[in-house]
């Protein structure tokens, strides 16, 4: 006998998906769509595979404690007792001696959509009642569009329901690999009947990826970090081309007139011709113009950028310029079109209670990105504090932060530090107590979707071993530090889902648990719809009340230029190459980088064109060296044409290995990745990193 139970992905994949977990005899066997989702919403191979991590090999099943140096990986087992009164006493002491705002949250993605096991939220809860600590502010994934949207936008909220893209004549992937990463559950299906019905789907990528193949009409290639200049190319088009919207520009938006006079060239004397734009860029000035054209004179378009072209030096003006295109061209706030920001959703979803934070004065905070900086520097170095102890929850962020030698020196200057997770991670290894957490299979959740959708999770499997949900690890330590009542609130995991679902718009709380999902009355939202039908009615939250596309606010709270511009790193002739580090399909940022079944559907490898591999005497298959100011990696190149010429390409999330001269040799692609950020919004840059190449 089986039964098939209702969960969700509670995980940092960009979708939560209604999913069915299979359980026999009280194991879980597999798991696979639910049919309540509908005919679009659609998992991956990441959340069907996903009892291959419930029992994984190295499941850590007890707490650990480190008995040799940080990242030895040498620990003894221990009973909870005995961990969390050693956390606990650590605490305090570090809380006594230095400050509780001297602890440094870390974490936070390993559990990121669920209503109480929120594995950032969990935790600032306990450091706010603890007493305080320092943030790490700011998002490695969409910190530069974040930024930037209130001074354009005056909204985070400026996505699109997938729905739309029924009404949609060309959809624009911009950086988007939506076969592969999750930009809502929906989105794949989409775009595929889309093309279907013979709408126009481009996609613009460095890669030919499985978007390009499996969706797309057509493929742009494009040096990464060189997206800026390619869309301001097709403004200059649309500019002299007579295709630009020149009545929604003038109801809708400010400083039209001032970004056609610098596309033009008027305001530097350098026009932004598409010939201009090809050099740069890598992408021929045909498919240039045949773009821009296509663009200009087929209505509604949906431009979906993906969050990959925001990640480089100069993301914050490749964020404002796809909100300026879709404004120039007439799509902003239409329903099969878009804004232009964030991708699909970024809507607010159906109504429903979530673990509240207590209000406590605002933190300290570092920006994310230069988490091991903070560390390192200290107040020496500009920051508000001298960080003394790390509490990391669901995060892997020696990996997954850039610089993995530079995180590796942080994790060692810190006198204590903690984490939670699954398995022995890179990470865990650093630490001096790793408490085994659960997986969403060992636990019920209620999980909020990109889509406008909300699921109701159910424990599909008694949590393995000693391992214990993040909400209990957390009552235990409030318990033995004296405020337990106060972080429980009386309350197990039944009760505050139960209180959830009171606070929210749905209306039977078991039919929830047995359908396992929630659907928003309305599917079809546009962002700005109501700003479009009347501006004075509903105007936007900037100055103006309209599209900004030049910012005053903006240039006073920055010193950046009020105007998006173009700013590009150039290569050298040491470091000549591009380096890009997409999503894998089979990981979800660095988890199951340590299950074999995932890395032999994907071995680990460098992609290189052929002409690049050419000259510098590389075969497919060899093993290559790649360097860059911040270290080496060695691996076997992938010869392919799927990449475009002067860029190479490794995956994320790899776990690095280090041999005795220092060179990783498993691929992890944050060895050669720096800390300096994209400025003014202090984001990532992990598609902005130049390499050189060689035969290893």
């Amino acid at each position: 006998m089986f039964s098939d139970i209702p969960v969700s992905c509670n995980r940092d994949c960009g979708g939560s998906c209604a999913l069915l977990a299979r359980v026999e005899d009280g194991r879980v066997t597999r798991v696979v769509d639910n049919p309540a989702g509908g005919p679009y919403m659609e998992g991956c191979v990441r959340g069907y595979q996903m009892a291959r991590v419930l029992y994984a090999p190295g499941r850590l099943l007890r707490p650990l404690l480190r008995t040799g140096p940080r990242g030895s990986g040498q620990f003894r087992e221990a009973g909870w007792d005995e961990a969390l009164d050693l956390v606990a006493r650590r605490l305090a002491a570090i809380r006594d001696d230095h400050g509780a705002e001297s602890i440094l949250r870390l974490g936070g993605s390993g559990s990121c959509r669920g209503a109480l096991h929120h594995t950032g939220e969990l935790t600032a809860r306990f450091l706010s009642m603890f007493g305080g600590y320092t943030e790490t502010a700011g998002s490695y994934s969409s910190q530069a569009v974040s930024f930037v949207l209130p001074y354009v936008l005056g909204t985070r909220h400026a996505g699109i329901d997938a729905a739309t893209l029924q009404d949609s004549q060309l959809i624009i992937l911009w950086g988007a690999n939506v076969a592969d990463c999750r930009l809502g559950g929906e989105t794949y299906r989409r775009v595929l009947e889309a093309k279907g019905r013979g709408a126009a789907v481009v996609a613009i990528d460095p890669r030919r990826t499985a978007t390009v193949t499996q969706l797309s009409t057509c493929w742009l290639p494009v040096r990464p970090g060189t997206d800026s200049a390619l869309m301001l190319a097709v403004l200059y088009v649309l500019f002299t081309q007579n295709l630009a919207d020149l009545a929604f520009l003038a109801r809708y938006a400010v400083g039209a007139a001032e970004l056609e006079r610098y596309v033009l060239g008027l305001a530097d004397g350098q026009p932004k011709t598409p010939a201009w734009a090809a050099a740069l860029c890598g992408t021929p000035v045909e498919q240039i113009e045949d773009f821009a054209l296509l663009y200009g004179r087929t209505k509604p378009a949906a431009l979906i950028p993906g969050l990959s072209i925001q990640r480089t030096l100069g993301g914050e003006e490749a964020s404002r310029l796809a909100i300026a295109l879709q404004t120039v061209a007439g799509n902003l706030g239409v329903c099969g079109g878009s804004s232009g920001a964030n991708g699909l959703g970024a809507l607010p979803g159906p109504k429903m209670g979530s673990l509240p934070v207590p209000a406590h004065p605002q933190p300290p905070s570092v920006p994310v990105y230069r988490w091991p900086d903070a560390i390192l520097d200290g107040t020496r170095g500009g920051y508000a504090r001298d960080i003394r102890a790390i509490y990391n929850v669901g995060g892997n962020y020696l990996v997954q932060g850039s610089d993995v030698h530079k995180n590796i020196r942080a994790f060692e200057a810190v006198e204590f530090a903690v984490t939670h997770d699954l398995f022995l991670t890179p990470t865990a290894r650093y630490c001096d107590v790793v408490l085994p957490t659960t997986t969403f299979l060992e636990r019920q959740d209620i999980v909020f979707a990109a889509d406008n959708t909300v699921f109701f999770s159910n424990q599909a499997s008694a949590p393995l071993g000693q391992a214990r949900n993040d909400y209990d690890i957390f009552c235990g330590l409030a318990d033995r530090l004296g405020f337990g009542p106060r972080y429980s609130e009386g309350k197990d995991e039944d009760a505050w889902l139960r209180s959830f679902v009171a606070a929210s718009d749905v209306p039977d709380y078991e039919e929830f648990r047995r359908t396992g999902i929630h659907s928003g009355a309305d599917q079809r939202r546009t962002a700005f719809a109501d700003f479009i039908s009347d501006p004075a009615a509903h105007p936007l939250g900037t100055p103006s009340g309209r599209v900004e596309l030049l910012s005053s606010a903006y240039a006073v709270a920055t010193g950046f230029p009020a105007l998006p511009e173009c700013h590009i790193l150039q290569t050298g002739d040491d470091i000549p190459l591009r380096l890009v580090t997409p999503k894998s399909k089979y990981r979800v940022h660095s988890q199951h980088a340590n299950i074999a079944w995932f890395n032999e559907h994907e071995p680990a490898a460098l992609w290189i064109h052929p002409q690049d591999a050419a000259a510098r005497g590389i075969a497919g298959g060899e093993a290559v060296l790649v360097t860059s100011p911040q270290g080496a990696v060695r691996i076997p190149a992938r010869v392919t044409d799927d990449i475009t010429p002067g860029v190479v390409c490794l995956l994320e999330g790899v776990w690095p290995v280090f041999a005795a001269d220092g060179v990783d040799s498993a691929g992890s692609p944050n060895v050669l990745t720096s800390t300096e950020p994209t400025l003014p919004s202090q984001g990532s840059r992990t598609h902005s990193v130049l390499v050189q190449v060689s035969p290893a």
